[in-house]
């Protein structure tokens, strides 16, 4: 069961820091990509008991991160994400510094995580699919923008990135898929001696 919507605008510091607690995202997560479960089942899946993991998904319910999947599993009530990504602009708390300090808190994990998945990735390509290693990619790059022209590049690659998980292209004949780390940063630097550090 698909989430019924592509992404949670945040802009309520109470629904960012819902968001903040570490069991939750991993709850939210695990229901955008294995789907619907009981918070017993998400309780076997993360080591927690199930009356913490209901707990938290009431909390999650609560700011709209999560929904009612429909028909209960005997008892227990089935959980769906509400929707597929979760999003937020650092400048909607920018007059409240500890809204803000919510924000940083986040988005320093977000590249933690980025950071850990690719040295997973390092640790274990030797062994991967040769398929895996001629796509695998890192790139970077910076460019001379205004403010404007890079809310216009970022809009334009979530659209790309939208089409591929709505309508990817045809696989090619003997291909399995996998999940696929698609990480985005966009952010000025002070100078070109800020690529040397």
């Amino acid at each position: 069961m698909e989430p019924s919507a592509a992404t949670t605008q945040v802009t309520d510091v109470r629904a960012l820091r819902a968001i903040a607690h570490p069991l939750r995202a991993r709850l939210l997560t695990l229901l955008r990509f294995e789907g619907p479960a009981t918070a017993t089942e998400l309780g076997r899946r993360t080591g927690e008991s199930s009356g913490a993991t209901s707990y938290h998904l009431r909390q999650l319910e609560r700011y709209g991160f999560v929904e009612d999947a429909g028909p209960r599993a005997g008892r227990d009530r089935r959980w769906k994400a509400a929707t597929r990504t979760t999003s937020w602009e650092p400048a909607d708390f920018a007059d409240d510094p500890a809204a803000l300090a919510v924000s940083d808190a986040l988005e320093r994990r977000q590249i933690q995580l980025a950071v850990r998945q690719f040295e997973g990735w390092m640790a274990r390509r030797s062994g991967a699919d040769p398929a895996w290693l001629r796509v695998a990619t890192t790139s970077d790059d910076v460019l001379r923008l205004t403010p404007s022209q890079t809310r216009a590049l970022s809009d334009e690659l979530s659209e790309v990135r939208q089409r591929y998980h709505d309508a990817p292209p045809p696989t090619v004949d003997g291909e399995t898929p996998g999940l696929v780390a698609l990480y985005l940063q966009l952010f000025p630097i002070e100078g070109l001696e800020d690529l040397d550090r």
